[in-house]
């Protein structure tokens, strides 16, 4: 995989890097990626689910 670079204000790394420290992850990198790949996962499940939803209210399902 091929790296990316980003940028973060120092405070902000600062509190990543305890906290994927605390919970085990072996770099902020690997807690970051994991971060991301959750919140990324949760918003196409809901656009998922808002599409679902349009499409009953458009066959008169749902109102």
């Amino acid at each position: 995989m091929a790296a990316t670079k980003i940028k973060l204000e120092k405070e902000l790394y600062q509190r990543v890097k305890e906290f994927s420290n605390k919970a085990g992850y072996s770099s902020v990198e690997e807690f970051v990626s994991h971060v991301l790949e959750e919140a990324v996962g949760s918003l196409e499940q809901t656009e998922d689910e808002e599409a679902v939803k349009q499409r009953l209210q458009g066959l008169g399902y749902l109102k």
